[in-house]
């Protein structure tokens, strides 16, 4: 069971209907920069982004600021995943109307992942990708990278050299829940490489199966 700190603009308000459902122990406070001040000893931070995402990204990036190095679960509404960026420095990003199964996952992930003393930077051939303050460098260069930009990189240069199938990407990095067809694997593929620049063969194509990382630099199969 982990220690939830729960942070919510109306701490009346059931904005993760699912939460209530799990046996995990919850603490709300108001999601006010001033309750970063003394806060809780817990296991993970969960910010409502439902109602309010500049304030909620307030909180994040302050959060993130203040070196708290507590693992942060975001909850959006549908619309609100357009907004989040790697900037938020949020661990994970869930819907609020996501079912308890998904919700518990993500949560021990997210407490398992921040419980590691794992160095949380992967480098390979001039890429240096930093999990903890979701950045990513390209031969010393900052990449702006989107959520999911960040999400779909770390994930493929965590698993060197191994073939994804796009069904899988779309599993491992959007969730299982995510209603869109496998092209949006191929578009941010396709814009992952555009920002990768002199780098962009790291991510390789397999003809008719999938992308891999290509750590040592090699050519990707043809297209």
């Amino acid at each position: 069971m982990a220690q939830l700190l729960v942070l919510t603009p109306a701490v009346d308000r059931e904005f993760l209907p699912a939460l209530g459902l799990l046996g995990h122990s919850v603490r709300q406070r108001p999601a006010e920069v001033a309750e970063l001040v003394t806060l809780p000893s817990c296991d993970l931070v969960i910010i409502d982004a439902t109602s309010d995402l500049p304030g909620a990204r307030t909180l994040c990036r302050t959060l993130a600021a203040a070196g708290a190095e507590l693992p942060v679960l975001l909850v959006v509404s549908e619309g609100g995943f357009a907004a989040v960026s790697v900037e938020w420095q949020v661990n994970d990003v869930v819907l609020s109307g996501a079912g308890p199964a998904e919700l518990d996952a993500r949560i021990r992930l997210a407490v398992a992942r921040s419980s590691e003393n794992a160095d949380h930077t992967i480098r390979a051939s001039g890429l240096v990708i930093d999990e903890a303050n979701y950045s990513a460098k390209a031969n010393g260069r900052p990449l702006d990278l989107t959520y999911k930009e960040f999400e779909l990189l770390r994930f493929l240069a965590g698993h060197p050299s191994r073939v994804f199938s796009r069904e899988q990407l779309l599993s491992e990095v959007w969730g299982y829940d995510y209603f869109g067809g496998t092209r949006t694997v191929d578009v941010h593929v396709r814009r992952l490489r555009a920002k990768l620049g002199d780098l962009e063969s790291l991510i390789g194509t397999v003809r008719n199966v999938g992308y891999r990382f290509v750590s040592n630099e090699g050519a990707a199969d043809g297209e």
